[in-house]
């Protein structure tokens, strides 16, 4: 296959979307070394990466709305800019309130960029599918080093210079992005920021047929993903038994799993139906996550994990669903409205797994966790048996 542009364009994206997951993930091993500087609580240190990850999900609308304006590739610069320029800023905080704030900051550049790579890569591609495939494999990548370099200079160098990493890595992609991808013709230069706010057809948009169906499965998907990513570790090692050593490893194992299984799945959707790989994903992780609950062998909990891999890799089918429900001229906001959405309400799934912990005891919360991609799986069956046109 010959290198041509749109692969260069494809492969910046991946890159730039490698810098924003980055800069998210490397704050989380050294956890223990930030509350001990500060002197708070594991408490506070939640409180601040909550709000990271909801200003991440907050800002998805707007950058639609903003590349719609101004163009995809500025506004992606602007995204792994300011995650860089955020990352470095992070690690000079003085303080917890300041650390807070620029963590907020944080989440909100590094959400400028996944709806915007999106809608620049369906202008790029017509198999979407796959190009949001190969795009999404940034995400798990990220999460397979970040974590590792990151636990690794904070043992030696502390956490500042952990963070800093982002920085480190961020500046020559930003180089290589401004370099290699040309400016974009913005889709709507002169229509006025208001109008893209109208509460009435940002309702309309979101209540779609077409759209609702997928909307509820994103929501669920992406609640029972975040509730995985945040404590699968935890979990092998406090329900199983498992060394931390062991459930490092499978949590790497993990994100090579789904970053392989979002390549497939775009593919599988483009050459099958979004729903198919859609529902496909589902039944894996549903399969995977109760597996990992009822089995007790490390081979039979390690297959579980790699099926909930395969599972959470169901965003690169559902993406292109959405964009095949929008028009050109919508794709911009609206995609980057349903990414607020479902990114905003499935965060929830840190407090919801914590809880249920809490509450039931790990077994449970992560059986209910594969209940929900099996809800998720009956769902799209059912539309399919009914044909109900969502």
């Amino acid at each position: 296959m010959n290198w041509r542009y749109r692969h260069t364009v494809l492969f910046a994206c991946l890159l730039a979307f490698f810098v924003t997951y980055f800069a998210r993930l490397a704050i989380s091993p050294v956890v223990p070394f930030i509350t001990e500087d500060f002197a708070v609580s594991n408490t506070a240190i939640g409180v601040a990466l909550s709000g990271m990850w909801l200003a991440y999900g907050i800002s998805q609308f707007p950058s639609g709305i903003l590349a719609d304006r101004y163009g995809e590739r500025r506004i992606i610069l602007i995204a792994v800019g300011g995650t860089t320029a955020m990352s470095l800023l992070l690690a000079l905080t003085p303080t917890y309130g300041t650390f807070v704030l620029v963590a907020v900051l944080l989440g909100l550049a590094a959400g400028l960029h996944y709806a915007v790579a999106t809608t620049l890569l369906s202008r790029t591609f017509e198999n979407i599918g796959t190009a949001i495939g190969f795009h999404s494999v940034g995400g798990p990548l990220a999460g397979l080093i970040a974590p590792v370099a990151a636990a690794w200079v904070g043992v030696r160098y502390g956490w500042r210079p952990a963070v800093a990493l982002a920085a480190v890595v961020g500046v020559p992609i930003f180089v290589y992005f401004a370099w290699r991808v040309r400016p974009t013709e913005p889709r709507r230069p002169d229509q006025p920021m208001r109008d893209r706010l109208r509460l009435g057809p940002l309702v309309e948009l979101l209540s779609r047929p077409a759209i609702i169906l997928p909307l509820i499965i994103a929501v669920v998907g992406t609640y029972v993903v975040q509730g995985v990513m945040s404590f699968l570790p935890t979990f092998l090692v406090d329900f199983h038994g498992y060394s931390a050593g062991f459930a490092g490893a499978v949590f790497s194992a993990f994100f090579i799993t789904r970053a392989i299984a979002q390549i497939g799945l775009g593919r599988l959707s483009d050459r099958f139906g979004r729903d198919v790989a859609i529902a496909g994903a589902m039944a894996c992780g549903a399969l995977g996550l109760v597996a990992t609950v009822t089995l007790p062998t490390g081979p039979g909990v390690l297959a579980g994990v790699l099926l909930a891999g395969v599972g959470s890799s169901f965003f690169s089918a559902i993406d292109p669903r959405f964009m095949d429900a929008l028009g050109d001229a919508e794709r911009g906001a609206g995609f980057g409205l349903v990414r607020t959405v479902y990114a905003v309400l499935g965060s929830a799934g840190s407090v919801g797994v914590g809880l249920t912990a809490d509450l039931f005891g790990w077994g449970v919360s992560f059986a209910l966790l594969g209940g929900l991609f099996g809800f998720a799986f009956l769902v799209l069956a059912g539309n399919a048996a009914l044909r109900t046109g969502y």
